[in-house]
């Protein structure tokens, strides 16, 4: 079904007392589900979103998240999930470049929402309702904010048929059936979390356990008490899992595969689980692709670890001077309102995603490096140019560069290396205070260098190689 503002309701007739989410412990049928949709589609429509208009969503998990997609899918509008980690002031940047119809925000959120008027998710009073569908599957449904090269976030547009064969591949990749059970606490504000296991499995008629948001021991107990069989996780939360004092003696018997995206995952980290049982599958792609693009599936999960699989079955894959080029009907249409960036980006159909990979002589893909000078840090993109443009505004510093170091629990995070106007200046507390409220903590360098000038090229193009290199070692200037 390409349409997804139908997903829910051929389920609610087929199947309606089968559960479709499991949270706080309560159980959602597919019929009550729907209702739910249909009531959300007709409180939006009464408040003014229409056909192309979008709604911005700032929340943790929760099932409104769900059916709030597809209300919008109904109405051929788009959802505008909000990454709840961000600052204000990034908030505040991506609401202006969408100008949401209406902005919707969990209460708990209500700090990340300042200076607007959202309205309060758990005050919406939506009931009873219907309308005429008026969504196609060529309508956009989801615009999902990516920071940018350039410092600025860009919003990806993924169409209702879009998701749908991202959700073809996924259920291929996963051997996804009706009888499964997935447990999702990765955050659904990321493609990752909505798009690899939780779409594709409410398209099937299965259930999906949801969780507000990912801790270690909650994740755990989870396992445990809800018998998942498939599960999605980044390196952070693999790390996080296996360091915890439960996990040696923890059940994870119902698990027959937990899918593992978001950057190349280290094979200590895969071992680990396989030593408890589990495969562990990994999914390659990017927001702009679904994000579904190359992937394991379970049988080969043990017998290449490390790889990232092979080309989905509805994507084309190849290779461009060592650049890794996705094309299929997954892939997002362009760039909300930045021409510019979707004619660099996306290609007589391919996408450009800026990692550097290889193909081994059974077909297996490997991620190499990224060409692009993005960090990924437990899951979360972080582009140097975001923390550089802040730096920057500081009267202080003449120059600066960020770059990535390799992190124990992080798997990579920011160092910036700073260069002071007066030579003399080392205030790394001012450098934090100027931060505060502009980036996320998250995107925070986690050490900053002070030296007396940037390595540089004959072109005077910043050598970050040699950057990342002392960022490395763990402290050299870069004098």
């Amino acid at each position: 079904m390409r349409d997804l503002a139908v997903w829910i309701e051929r389920h609610a007739c087929r199947t309606p007392d089968a559960v479709a989410l499991r949270f706080d412990g309560r159980s959602i049928s597919y019929s009550e589900l729907d209702a739910r949709v249909r009531a959300l589609a007709s409180w939006l429509s009464a408040n003014g979103v229409g056909h192309g208009e979008r709604v911005a969503l700032l929340s943790t998990n929760n099932p409104d998240y769900l059916a709030l997609l597809f209300a919008c899918a109904r109405l051929g509008a788009m959802l505008v999930p909000l990454n709840w980690r961000l600052a204000p002031a990034e908030i505040a940047q991506i609401l202006d470049d969408a100008e949401p119809r209406q902005f919707i925000c969990e209460r708990a959120l209500a700090a990340a929402a300042e200076g607007r008027s959202p309205l309060w998710l758990e005050e919406i009073d939506a009931q009873g309702g219907d309308l005429m569908s008026a969504g196609s599957p060529a309508d956009p449904v989801l615009l999902v904010y990516t920071s940018g090269t350039t410092g600025r976030a860009k919003g990806a547009i993924l169409t209702q048929e879009a998701l749908a064969w991202n959700a073809v591949n996924s259920q291929h990749m996963h051997d996804m059936t009706a009888a499964d059970r997935i447990l999702t606490f990765l955050p659904m504000f990321h493609v990752g979390g909505l798009n690899i296991q939780t779409l594709p499995a409410l398209a099937l008629g299965a259930e999906v356990v949801l969780r507000r948001r990912f801790e270690p021991a909650d994740a755990l107990d989870a396992i445990e008490a809800e018998r998942p069989t498939l599960s999605l996780v980044v390196p952070a939360v693999m790390k996080a899992m296996i360091e915890h004092p439960r996990w040696a003696a923890c059940d994870l018997s119902s698990l027959r595969m937990v899918g593992a995206g978001s950057s190349v995952v280290p094979v200590d980290l895969i071992r680990a689980f396989h030593a408890r049982g589990v495969p562990v599958a990994q999914v390659y792609g990017a927001t702009e692709t679904g994000p579904i693009a190359i992937y394991q599936k379970c049988r080969d999960a043990m017998a290449a670890e490390g790889s990232t699989g092979q080309p989905a079955l509805h994507c084309e894959v190849r290779l461009d001077e060592g650049e890794i080029l996705v094309k299929g009907p997954n892939v997002a249409m362009g760039y909300w309102r930045n021409p510019e960036a979707t004619r660099e980006s996306f290609v007589d159909g391919w996408f450009r995603t800026g990692d550097l990979g290889r193909v081994d002589p059974a077909g297996n893909w490997w991620v190499v490096e990224r060409k692009k000078d993005m960090i990924i840090s437990g899951g979360e993109n972080i582009y140097p140019a975001e923390i550089e443009a802040a730096l920057s505004e500081v009267d202080w510093v003449s120059d600066c560069a960020v770059v990535a170091a390799p992190d124990a629990r992080w798997g990579e995070v920011p160092v910036a290396f700073v260069v002071s106007r007066n030579g003399a200046k080392t205030d790394e507390s001012a450098l934090k205070r100027h931060l505060e409220g502009r980036l996320a903590r998250f995107k925070w360098p986690k050490a900053f260098r002070f030296c007396e000038a940037l390595p540089r090229n004959a072109m005077g193009k910043v050598q970050r190689f040699a950057l990342r290199a002392q960022a490395r070692e763990g402290g050299k200037q870069a004098d």
